[in-house]
């Protein structure tokens, strides 16, 4: 064995070990063995779709005129913020981005309380610190303020309007605690230009009443005590822990530049999910069976070799996909198999061309060097241009919503890569070895001549 192929096999045992690490384990985490410190952690559970475990997919609009100009800044703005505040909630496999330039599409795996997930999604979260003067306001009144967003004049139309001191864009953070009786509140920090504000409103109107309000809702009307300098404060009332928690997301991530409604709720069962991933399961290893026989009885010991290159294919891919994560869905699936199609186009590429030079004449090693050398420009053509061809519909699901197409593209991709890798190290490598160990009898039978 020359060192190129030494080291081709070390590759090879080192790539399978480190995949079948991956997808025997849904942690992976590193410590040092002295200090005892974690050095590395990651979750590498599989991330099924909506499709597969069930959930929500919300369809979300700009609610503004169809003629008015919308800045794909803020549109990019309110897809972050929405994304963090579902995060907030617990749902971490969410899949939130642009479709088009008016749209925003949502998926949430695993999802139940879609009511929840609405209510978050669509609040503006507009805060005001209102003065309120010697009049203190139950929590729920809504009241008019002299704060308009879009910097319109303020339609007092008979109704008493409120000063705004300052709004939620001063705020630094937001977090839950609780006070010395084990009520829940609200600690929140202003930044230093709001700490200013803050400061000099406190230190002139100690006793007076700054009401806290939330898209013109009164949450709050404490009275103020005494100057606050420091930039941060408590707001504090009858809240429950799921108010409080719901009302520190919708502070701590912000308000939408941009107001949203709702179009389209499609909500999908957990029954439903799992039956699609049985029958994919299934209709997969059906597929791959049928493969397997085909390239044993036609190719017969290289159809062999090429059995275990598929399988050490997919045990990388399903490594790559649990690590990155890749979110899978029944169409990434669909991108999945059909890699599996080019990495067996690769072999059988390799193999025909082994056979026509076995028929020539040639040597069993001539011929695995030449049938790899007359192979290799198809393999790379094709490859190349499938790969193009994933780039091109990755584009597309991007920029209009389609997060079918982009599942399928990615995986597809994905699965490309890796059975180039799969044919040009892994099946080449294990074929030479074994052709130069092995002495074959009767070799027309086992290279299917």
């Amino acid at each position: 064995m020359d060192r190129r192929q030494f080291w081709k096999i070390i590759l090879i045992l080192v790539s399978a070990s480190a995949a079948l690490f991956v997808v025997l384990n849904n942690q992976i985490t590193l410590v040092n063995p002295i200090t005892q410190e974690i050095i590395f952690s990651r979750n590498v559970s599989p991330r099924l779709g909506l499709d597969l475990q069930g959930g929500v997919q919300v369809l979300l609009e700009a609610d503004l005129p169809a003629d008015a100009e919308i800045d794909a800044a803020d549109m990019e703005v309110a897809r972050t913020i929405i994304e963090n505040r579902t995060n907030a909630l617990g749902v971490a496999e969410n899949l939130i981005q642009k479709a088009g330039d008016r749209r925003i599409v949502g998926e949430f795996p695993g999802v139940q309380d879609t009511e929840a997930i609405l209510s978050t999604i669509q609040q503006t979260g507009l805060l005001e610190f209102v003065d309120t003067g010697s009049t203190p306001m139950d929590a729920g009144t809504v009241i008019q303020t002299d704060y308009s967003p879009g910097g319109e004049p303020i339609a007092a139309d008979g109704a008493t309007v409120f000063h705004t001191i300052m709004t939620g864009s001063e705020l630094k953070s937001a977090l839950v605690s609780t006070d010395e009786f084990g009520a829940y509140e609200i600690q929140f920090e202003l930044t230093p230009e709001g700490g200013q504000v803050f400061g000099d409103h406190t230190s002139a109107n100690i006793k007076k009443f700054l009401t806290i309000v939330l898209d013109k809702q009164v949450i709050s009307s404490p009275q103020i005590q005494g100057a606050i300098t420091e930039g941060r404060g408590v707001i504090q009332g009858q809240f429950t822990y799921d108010e409080v928690n719901d009302l520190a997301i919708k502070l701590r991530y912000g308000s939408l530049p941009i107001p949203l409604k709702l179009l389209e709720t499609r909500i999908i069962g957990p029954t439903l999910g799992e039956d699609s991933l049985r029958k994919s399961l299934i209709a997969g290893a059906i597929g791959m069976l049928a493969v397997f026989t085909f390239m044993a009885l036609f190719y017969r010991f290289p159809g062999f070799i090429a059995i275990i290159g598929i399988l050490f294919y997919g045990l990388i891919a399903f490594a790559i996909f649990k690590y990155i994560p890749v979110t899978l869905t029944l169409a990434g699936i669909a991108g999945f198999l059909l890699s599996t199609g080019a990495a067996l186009d690769a072999n059988i590429l390799i193999f025909e061309r082994i056979k026509e030079e076995l028929r020539n004449g040639k040597t069993m090693t001539q011929s695995l060097d030449q049938g790899w050398t007359r192979a290799r420009s198809s393999i790379f053509d094709s490859n190349i241009a499938t790969l193009i061809t994933s780039a091109i519909l990755f584009w597309f699901g991007s920029a209009f919503g389609a997060t079918i197409v982009k599942g399928f593209s990615l995986t597809l991709a994905i699965g490309v890569v890796i059975s180039l890798f799969t044919a040009i190290v892994v099946t080449r490598t294990l074929l030479a070895l074994s052709v130069r160990n092995i002495k074959f009898k009767n070799i027309n039978f086992w290279f299917g001549l």
